[in-house]
């Protein structure tokens, strides 16, 4: 089944791309819950971080250089990362994928 990022990936979605590698794409939230709040998916679908396999260890990395790239190009110097794991967690979309959060101070985690 493919998911939402998927379609967005192979561009049968528009969404508005603000970093794109061969590894990750990553694009504005359309539900923020910020100023802002970005979306950062690996293009290997993958549902999520539990089901990452050892061998796909190297996309947390791209995931933290997008994170950082994108921080620089935004001038952010706060921000929060995080990615959901299961239903329960509040995970809708199963694709992995990463929420850079910023614009206003971020209280508690939950």
């Amino acid at each position: 089944m493919s998911s939402i990022f998927a379609k967005i990936i192979r561009r049968e979605i528009p969404s508005e791309i603000l970093l794109e590698n061969e590894h990750v794409i990553a694009i504005k939230d359309i539900n923020p819950v910020a100023p802002i709040h970005i979306l950062i998916i690996t293009k290997k679908q993958i549902p999520s971080i539990q089901e990452l396999a050892d061998e796909d260890s190297f996309l947390l990395h791209e995931v933290t250089k997008a994170a950082k790239a994108l921080a620089k190009k935004l001038n952010l110097s706060h921000y929060r990362l995080l990615t959901n794991c299961g239903e329960d967690a509040g995970q809708t979309v199963f694709h992995l994928h990463f929420h850079l959060i910023s614009g206003r101070v971020l209280e508690g985690m939950a």
